[in-house]
């Protein structure tokens, strides 16, 4: 006999401040169901999330749940008033019997139960709530961001319970990896519709692609439509005027069927621009020593960073990875040992804590409050690289709404909050960008965004993240902080670092990732405990013909161009849906018409000829 849903939402339809964020929205878990719940930042993942999980209320629609099955959620910002500890909070719902579970669950998280709520960070108290759930283990499991503020062994401790649980769960991350394995459908929310597909996370970029190349060719078919009929609206129309008003009508539909058509939100307009080049070496370091209260940080580690390299640090929580870079860039003395910069270099930071952000500032004081953008007496201009821009077309670079340019910092999403910090790094000339933790609450295609940046990157990159599929796409060299103060230097990013010690059980080890077979450590130098030189980048494809220096320039312009050519269509369009324009003035709307066949014509061209560029561009690279 089938078994009944766990979860099944109907017609569900939410609002919003005004705005809607779902409409007649419908779905259904199973019991069993291993579902990857994707979208873009801002798109409404934990918003459903709260409704499926029952603490935020549908406008309209039902949501159902079989008696005796229990939902359980994992809260983004538990609220841990009333409970002493920790521990205390994790285990307020379970039998005393049943203690042990929580201790069990917080050695596979690391955290301490017993550790007061008072003091603890933002991260252990997302630990708790993990813990919580999985100590609580409901027939479905609501997980929203778990792999945040875990490092790469928790992870994996994490992804290894999960694949291993029969209980059904719906999980939102960030890390393509974590979803990849343990996911067998997709959720996807786009523009407030829901669509599911039956395959895990690994096929969604496919389908979603599918997705909008479908869209596209629809956009397109309905666009000559109404071309075609425009046309006849002003070469045939004067003749027969009153038989053909029911034409013209459909006309007007079929632009109002277009002008409905909900636009896919682009990328952020994010961009790295290095400085004068550094010198060729950037950072050597010999020798280095470090402890904190007793705790060995590093013992004897040298390494030299040269011009271009992109070096990731790895390791648990706690075990000194900021700590080692603040000393490389010289913001921490080491207790031992060297550091020698190299010449004219000039950093760029980007903080895990996000300090560099102000709770209470709006994000137009952000930025126009930054010695390093004001513009003198220019009290709503930004200096970006070099050149005045307005800070609200600035924010909008980054996907913000103008309506929130006044909006506190304090309001935003954790994935917004990294994306203004970017803003601000990214507004200024540098060769060597700092990155500790960039990859945390940023969605997917701004870390596919962030990754391409980073490879065309000039300058030198210095990495700390416990994302290891963002690590193989972007590190060519990994030091690994397995404890103890050993710091070890290793060719490639996180899959060949783990190749490398396949006799090492340390940090790291049966995280449940596959691993590359047939590569063995390399001798001496960067791997023989001490740290050595930063290692050659992984070899690349074969380089294809490059862009040339004009079709570099106008595959940058072509995004303003077809900007401004939508932008002329719909105020053509919007003039044109005005039912009495052609009796009170045919010329204008002859004029109207034809400038609109002709912006539409140039607005295929124009992103025909930015995708023959930028498909020239990805095979150069």
């Amino acid at each position: 006999m089938a078994q009944p849903p766990l979860l099944q939402l109907s017609d569900i339809s939410l609002t919003f401040g005004g705005e809607p964020v779902f409409d007649d929205l419908s779905l259904i878990v199973q019991p069993g169901d291993r579902v990857a719940l994707v979208g873009r930042n801002g798109s409404g993942k934990s918003t459903l999330m709260k409704v499926m999980a029952g603490l935020v209320e549908a406008d309209r629609g039902d949501r159902v749940v079989p008696p005796g099955a229990a939902v359980g959620y994992m809260e983004q910002d538990p609220d841990l008033s009333g409970f002493a500890t920790l521990g205390d909070f994790a285990g307020a719902r379970l039998d005393p019997a049943e203690a042990y579970k929580v201790e069990a669950v917080a050695e596979g998280l690391k955290f301490d139960p017993a550790r007061a709520t008072e003091v603890a960070s933002g991260g252990e108290r997302r630990r708790a709530a993990l813990a919580r759930l999985m100590a609580e283990d409901p027939e479905l499991m609501l997980l929203d961001e778990p792999t945040n503020h875990l490092d790469i062994e928790a992870i994996g401790w994490l992804e290894r319970e999960l694949k291993s649980t029969r209980k059904a769960f719906v999980l939102i991350s960030h890390d393509r990896r974590f979803l990849s394995e343990l996911t067998r459908a997709t959720l996807w929310i786009d523009r407030g519709a829901v669509r599911r597909q039956e395959q895990g996370f690994e096929h969604f970029e496919a389908w979603r692609d599918k997705v909008w190349e479908e869209e596209d060719q629809q956009r397109h078919k309905l666009d000559r439509k109404i071309k075609s009929e425009a046309r006849w609206a002003v070469e045939g129309i004067s003749a027969r005027r009153k038989r053909n008003q029911g034409r013209v009508r459909a006309l007007q539909d079929l632009r109002a069927e277009r002008a409905n058509m909900i636009r896919r939100q682009g990328t952020a307009a994010m961009e790295l621009s290095g400085g004068p080049a550094s010198g060729k070496k950037v950072i050597e370091a010999e020798g280095l020593a470090k402890s904190f209260a007793g705790k060995t940080i590093v013992k004897n580690f040298s390494l030299r960073v040269l011009r271009g390299d992109r070096v990731a640090f790895v390791g648990p929580n706690g075990v000194g990875k900021t700590t080692l870079i603040n000393m490389l860039i010289g913001q921490t003395e080491p207790d031992a040992g060297t550091v020698t910069p190299g010449t004219n270099l000039m950093p760029a930071l980007f903080d895990q804590t996000r300090a560099q952000l102000d709770s209470d500032m709006s994000l137009w004081d952000s930025l126009t409050g930054d010695p390093d953008m004001r513009v003198s007496g220019k009290a709503d201009q930004v200096l970006v690289r070099g050149e005045p821009r307005h800070v609200v077309a600035y924010l909008k670079d980054f996907l913000f709404d103008e309506r929130r340019a006044r909006a506190p910092v304090g309001s935003l999403s954790g994935g917004e909050k990294a994306r203004l910090l970017l803003a601000k790094i990214m507004a200024r000339e540098s060769n060597l960008l700092i990155l500790d933790e960039p990859t945390n609450d940023l969605d997917i295609e701004t870390l596919d965004l962030l990754q391409d940046l980073i490879g065309d990157y000039d300058g030198t990159v210095l990495l700390v993240s416990h994302d290891r599929d963002f690590l193989d796409r972007v590190a060519t060299t990994t030091v690994a902080m397995e404890g103890d103060g050993e710091a070890t230097v290793y060719p490639g990013g996180w899959s060949d670092y783990r190749s490398q010690r396949p006799d090492r059980g340390g940090f790291g080890s049966g995280t449940g990732a596959a691993e590359p077979k047939g590569k063995s450590a390399k001798k001496g130098g960067a791997a023989n405990g001490q740290g050595g030189d930063a290692a050659p980048a992984k070899p690349r494809k074969a380089a294809q013909p490059s862009l040339s220096f004009t079709e570099k320039h106008r595959l940058e312009e072509l995004p303003k161009v077809i900007a401004r050519l939508e932008a002329e269509i719909a105020k053509l369009n919007e003039l044109l849906t005005d039912p009495g324009l052609f009796d009170r003035e045919p010329v204008k709307f002859r004029k109207a018409t034809e400038a609109l066949a002709e912006r539409e014509a140039k607005l295929s061209a124009a992103e025909e000829e930015w995708l023959e560029l930028e498909e020239k561009a990805e095979a150069a690279g």
